[in-house]
């Protein structure tokens, strides 16, 4: 696990498209990407290939987004590390919370000690930011 580097925009975005095709990620564009690579953990192969990451903001309390592992990778812990990566970074922080939102089941969440939400207790900014129409539950994890 690293923080992603700032020319590797392109590659979170490829990374993600599976994801956004299926609906289980929000559509962003490359120029997000591009702009908030230092939001990003990033899991890698040896040959340097993004094989997973995870996108975390926030300066009063922390907002997870844009989690996702290759399909090939999925099952072998690297998400799990992931999660780990990024709710150390948002202890050193200091950061008193963390906010997730899922359409999934946000098993892996709930295993890291996550609970659901009321969406008034998160960051308004970032609710705000959400599409109501997928219908994506509220995780918080209080550090």
């Amino acid at each position: 696990m690293r923080p992603a580097r700032a020319y590797e925009g392109p590659a979170l975005a490829a990374l993600s498209e599976p994801f956004v095709r299926t609906g289980a990620l929000r559509e962003r564009p490359l120029s997000l990407y591009a702009a908030r690579t230092s939001d990003f953990l990033v899991a890698h192969a040896p040959d340097g290939a993004l094989q997973g990451c995870l996108g975390q903001r926030g300066s009063t309390a922390g907002v997870l987004y844009n989690f996702c592992v290759a399909g090939h990778r999925q099952g072998s812990g690297i998400g799990s590390r992931l999660l780990h990566a990024a709710i150390a970074r948002a202890r050193s922080r200091a950061l008193p919370t963390l906010f997730t939102a899922t359409t999934g089941s946000g098993r892996l969440f709930l295993r890291h000690g996550f609970v659901p939400a009321q969406p008034d207790q998160a960051p308004s900014g970032w609710l705000q930011s959400l599409d109501p129409s997928r219908n994506a539950r509220v995780l918080t994890l209080n550090l």
